[in-house]
């Protein structure tokens, strides 16, 4: 993972996101955009699409999201976020 520090604004649902280092996606809606390529931080996809959060893993008590992007369709798993919506996480979870 490459550590890059960078404010936006989410383009799904406006909030302002103050990043850490590591953010790469919405606290409060989930939505990213699609700019990593293999690693996250690495800023190689020259796609911009909107990366839609489709579900998200629970294992080793951390949530891992799954996204697609809407635009190319390329798909992509991260590590949640420390200030990450909980409630939208759970709903996310695929019960096996």
């Amino acid at each position: 993972m490459v550590r890059v520090r960078e404010n936006f604004v989410c383009e799904y649902c406006g909030k302002k996101v103050i990043g850490d280092g590591y953010t790469d996606h919405c606290q409060k809606c989930l939505w990213g955009k699609h700019v990593d390529k293999k690693i996250p931080g690495d800023r190689e996809s020259s796609c911009g699409g909107m990366m839609r959060p489709i579900e998200s893993l629970y294992e080793k008590g951390k949530f891992k999201i799954k996204y697609v992007c809407e635009k190319c369709k390329h798909e992509f798993v991260v590590k949640e976020g420390k200030n990450d919506n909980r409630e939208r996480l759970v709903e996310l979870t695929v019960r096996g």
